[in-house]
């Protein structure tokens, strides 16, 4: 008869194709089943974090809901850095973990319902008469609410007979929000007008408009304005159109692009949390620029709007586009200018189709969101990184997914690596601002995009944390994956915030790690890179089929002095 494992193990496979996780007393019986009577794939880790992170990555990069295991007490605690960031980033996923037995804990046991509620995760415990019922819920909420959540089975419970699986029913997943509140209608409505009358639209959209659908929207939206655009770090990609698009908002933007943007006269953000680095500390906009937000947040995210929606932001989007195109306008103030118009004006003329004039015809975007060229080599005789970004950036292929880790490093890949889309760009840490996240996000987007290169960027400090799921990454992806680590020998971040301010140097140096070798001991392609000559290695390599190649890690040793703009922020914020 199935057990109380495999009345989980049947019902979560029915909601996800992927499990990651390590094996441990308390989820053996779990993987037996997922392994013996399920079609989920198992794919394992060697660090329980790791499990976390590749179940995030693979959401992000599929979209799908995904699962992680762990073993109770020790495997649990080191779930709990990935299991916060996974609550911050509002990444559905399930952890299937072993607990302690109903008769309570062992010496080696952990309130985990309390640890899982301190980072913002909730816990189901399985029972032996509600196990297939409980792990529907579980899914139910981790979608509903966009969160992960702990669902675990007791060590004395998990091998017990249950029966026959029932026929569990299928979660009952809410349909995307309407405009919600007394006045909804009525900014939207404003926001219309604001368009309507604009001579320098701007669109910001992020990750949670990807996540709405609202890419095709945005884009009619952004045609029907004659609106330039841009998207936040994980958002990249999100506006179909990239001529008049500036690229990434925030302290990964090109100065030029930047420039523009406080030029805009109406702004209105799709889908994005409007984060302190977003918004440059809060230098993004000019003073006198009308700032919209539309997020299913349950209020404005910054003290700059001045008018928010609560709303999906496809559905917003597309009442926008209605509302311009066809002229119609709900509000009191129905006889201002323009209203008369059948399809409402601008000063470019009618909103009857794309507008490719005005603000669009008068600027060079390519121009703007260019970077400044950099020297192959720093003052101090390491590789520029920039210099290094530029070059990888014209080798790398085309078909790719973008995972980063968190440190100094993350402004190059978001500066200089173009993805096709949000689910191309994941940065897993940097919503709970940890490190060591790197290496295993590889598997789960490896999983999730197996025809696709996943390139890796990772610095020093944080491929060290994490450097057990090295192995992991290899083990996964293949000839279909490569790394980029930027070795600068330092804690860059602590180094640029701490270091210059005098403190001791010391505790944020980390001895020169041979990476390349590294590598080569489970089974990768190890390139030491010291100049742009030497990544040579990278363009044959991307012309060989992926099937007859190796897991390639460049190990760049870049010079620590060249700080990126987005620290520079940070470092005058903090002054």
């Amino acid at each position: 008869m199935p057990t109380v494992s495999a009345h989980v193990a049947l019902t979560l496979a029915q909601h996800v194709d992927h499990v990651f996780g390590v094996m441990g007393n308390g989820n053996a019986y779990f993987l037996d089943a997922i392994e013996s009577q399920t079609d989920a794939v198992f794919t394992a880790v060697r660090h329980e974090q790791g499990a976390v992170v590749a179940a995030d990555a693979h959401y992000r990069a599929s979209g799908r809901i995904a699962a992680a295991t762990s073993t109770y007490g020790a495997g649990f605690t080191n779930t709990i850095t990935a299991l916060a960031e996974a609550v911050q980033a509002h990444v559905p996923l399930v952890l299937v973990v072993g607990d302690e037995p109903t008769s309570g804990p062992r010496p080696w046991d952990v309130d985990q319902i309390a640890l899982a509620s301190a980072v913002g995760a909730r816990t189901y415990t399985t029972g032996r008469a509600d196990a297939a019922a409980t792990t529907v819920i579980a899914v139910e909420h981790a979608l509903t609410y966009r969160t992960p959540v702990v669902l675990a089975i007791p060590y004395d419970v998990a091998a017990l007979e249950a029966g026959p699986v029932p026929e569990a029913p299928a979660p009952r997943i809410p349909a995307p929000p309407s405009p919600r509140g007394e006045f909804a209608e009525g900014m939207l409505d404003e926001i219309a007008d604001a368009l309507r009358s604009a001579e320098r639209p701007f669109l910001l959209a992020g990750r949670g408009a990807w996540l709405a659908g609202a890419s095709e929207a945005l884009g009619a939206l952004a045609d029907a304005t004659g609106a330039l655009t841009a998207s936040t770090a994980l958002g990249r990609g999100v506006f179909p159109d990239t001529r008049y698009d500036l690229g990434v908002a925030g302290g990964f933007g090109a100065d030029g692009a930047m420039a523009l943007i406080r030029e805009a006269d109406v702004a209105v953000v799709f889908g994005a949390a409007l984060n302190q680095f977003t918004m440059r500390f809060g230098e993004l906009f000019a003073p006198g620029t009308r700032i919209f937000q539309i997020d299913v947040s349950p209020a404005a995210t910054h003290a700059h709007v001045g008018g928010f929606v609560r709303a999906n932001a496809r559905v917003a989007a597309e009442r926008l586009v209605e509302l311009l195109t066809s002229g119609r306008h709900d509000s009191q103030d129905s006889d201002r200018e323009g209203a008369d118009s059948p399809t409402g004006s601008t000063a470019d003329g009618e909103l009857s189709g794309i507008v490719t004039g005005g603000w669009r015809a008068s600027v060079d975007v390519a121009a703007a969101r260019r970077y400044d060229d950099a020297d192959e080599l720093a003052a101090d005789g390491r590789l520029d990184p920039r210099a290094a970004a530029q070059r990888i950036a014209e080798l790398l292929p085309e078909d790719r997914v973008v995972v980063s880790d968190g440190g100094h490093f993350i402004g190059w890949a978001n500066m200089y690596w173009p993805v096709a889309s949000p689910d191309r760009m994941m940065m897993v840490g940097t919503a709970f601002q940890s490190i060591g996240q790197g290496w295993p996000s590889v598997v789960g987007a490896t999983r999730a995009r197996p025809e696709a290169t996943v390139v890796l960027t990772s610095g020093d400090g944080g491929g060290l944390m994490a450097v057990a799921d090295l192995e992991s990454a290899v083990r996964a992806a293949g000839g279909h994956g490569m790394a980029v680590i930027w070795n600068d020998a330092a804690y860059g971040a602590e180094v640029n915030l701490y270091g210059l301010k005098g403190l001791a140097e010391a505790p944020m140096l980390i001895p020169e790690v041979d990476f390349a070798a590294f590598s080569a001991a489970v089974g990768a392609e190890g390139v030491v890179v010291r100049t742009l000559d030497d990544l040579e290695r990278l363009r044959t390599w991307a012309a060989e089929p992926a099937e007859s190649r190796r897991f390639l890690v460049l190990d760049l040793r870049i010079s620590g002095r060249v700080i990126a703009p987005y620290q520079q922020e940070i470092i005058r914020v903090n002054s």
